[in-house]
């Protein structure tokens, strides 16, 4: 649009095929001078601050009928979202435009995730015998490497630390110090087999320590499949975009064959617990094997689960998901993601990722029926702003997607397995609470897992000295 006129706080500019718009001050007083990525000129205070007669400008028309001033992005966007229960595509955006650049950023780009992937190391560290109340210090590290010179020296985002740390606490705060610490205690193979199972192809993964930072090149498309396996409670599926092909006469080229989640299945697992036998029984006896094998075998009729049907298979088991799944919705109630409470849904998880020099934003979020990811960039890697981290520039696409779609979608409530037991500990030492302790809270275990000694009364922490005057916890990391 061309202006004809600048007033001292409203703007007439000429659209061909309309004629003249007036936009007000509300309406264009955002564009401010660009300087660098972290800093613009000062806030204008009149019209002629902004634009003169005779300038060429964008404008569009607002969702309440209102022409407001804008511009083409430079920075680019994606986001897609996936039914965890077959991997369909539900929606799919590449870019900002297809025209201006074909490149679908959802699976093309191969992009760091940042914090995005800790999700997926909490749950390896949960298979390791790990539990939400295991203390970890959040201290400095310093990490030597033969054959190179300079020490690794992480930080956390904030570059603060903070000490001794329960998990739960860990991963809502998104602690980088504390992920580098547990992927160091389980291992890079044990974390890799694990990783496997949510169906990342290993052999792409940095087998360093900084994968904990999330620096593995993974694209969009491939961390939606992921977390698809935390949304449907621990099974892997095979992510698809195209349901089917037909011809011109309407005949049949092509069907996708997705692995699906057998809800069937999962109610036969809650129904068919195995019962771990004691030192009485045996089951070496003809009578005593049958009734063990109908203790295994799932009590479903054949007819009830078509055998056409490709079911996928459960690769973590519910326990896990169910305690990784109570964390990211902890993440959306009091952490990075606080935002989307906006959504009012208390069945949301969530996961926000940021990397170095916020080169990349995302937001990683699901519930049982939806999982959507969404991610802001540069294509040539430059760098977003200092403020733009991935509950800022990420979520806010993210919840625009999310406010469409889920009101068609039930709220799901997630019922807590048979194996898992809550019990009330105290949160600075992970243990037992004892009954007068008036800072107690409930942290959900693996029956196996679980505290069972009672905190001491008296005791002090150092968070920067190792387990000097720190009470003894049940998995701790110094």
């Amino acid at each position: 649009a061309l202006v004809t006129d600048v007033r001292e706080r409203s703007i007439a500019v000429y659209l061909s095929g309309i004629g003249t718009i007036d936009i007000e001050w509300d309406n264009l007083s955002w564009a401010r001078k660009y300087i660098n990525e972290n800093i613009r000129g000062k806030q204008p205070e009149f019209a002629r601050d902004i634009v003169s007669i005779g300038d060429v400008v964008r404008i569009k028309e607002d969702d309440l009928g209102q022409w407001v001033l804008s511009q083409l992005p430079k920075v680019e966007g994606a986001i897609i979202s996936m039914d965890p229960a077959n991997g369909a595509t539900l929606a799919l955006s590449g870019g900002f435009d297809f025209y201006r650049s074909n490149f679908n950023r959802v699976i093309q780009a191969k992009r760091q995730p940042g914090s995005g992937f800790k999700p997926f190391i909490y749950s390896a560290a949960l298979n390791e015998g790990y539990t939400v109340s295991s203390i970890v210090n959040d201290a400095p590290l310093v990490k030597e490497f033969a054959g190179i010179e300079d020490a690794w020296r992480p930080e956390n985002y904030s570059g603060k630390y903070f000490g001794p740390t329960r998990l739960r606490e860990a991963l809502i705060a998104s602690r980088n110090i504390i992920s580098i610490r547990l992927l160091d205690a389980i291992g890079i193979d044990n974390a890799m087999n694990h990783f496997e199972k949510f169906g990342f192809n290993t052999d792409n993964l940095p087998h360093s320590l900084s994968l904990a930072l999330g620096s593995g090149d993974l694209s969009p498309w491939e961390m939606a499949s992921a977390y698809c396996v935390l949304a449907n409670g621990g099974y892997r599926i095979e992510p698809y975009y195209i349901q089917k092909i037909t011809n011109d006469r309407e005949e049949l080229i092509f069907e996708a064959d997705p692995l699906v989640v057998c809800e069937e299945c999962i109610e036969a697992e809650k129904h068919n617990t195995i019962t771990p036998m004691d030192d009485t029984q045996s089951i070496s006896g003809p009578e005593n094997l049958t009734a063990a094998v109908e203790m295994i075998e799932p009590n479903i009729e054949a007819e009830d689960i078509p055998e056409s049907i490709r079911y996928a298979p459960r690769t973590v088991d519910e326990d896990n998901i169910w305690i990784m799944n109570s964390i990211t919705r902890d993440v959306i109630r009091r952490g990075t993601g606080t935002r989307a409470l906006i959504l009012n849904r208390k069945d949301i998880g969530g996961k926000t990722g940021t990397t170095n020099d916020q080169k990349d934003a995302w937001f990683f979020g699901y519930n049982p029926s939806i999982v959507a990811v969404s991610w802001v960039g540069f294509d040539d890697f430059r760098e977003l702003g200092r403020s733009e981290v991935g509950g800022r520039a990420a979520l806010p696409m993210w919840i625009d997607y999310m406010r469409v779609v889920l009101p068609d979608i039930p709220e799901k409530s997630i019922v807590q397995p048979p194996g898992l037991i809550s019990a009330r500990i105290d949160p600075e030492t992970g243990k037992l609470a004892s009954a007068n302790n008036p800072d107690a809270v409930f942290e959900v275990f693996r029956a196996e897992n679980a505290p069972t000694e009672v905190e001491e009364q008296t005791g002090t922490s150092d968070p920067f000295n190792d387990r000097v005057n720190i009470p003894d916890t049940p998995v701790q990391l110094f």
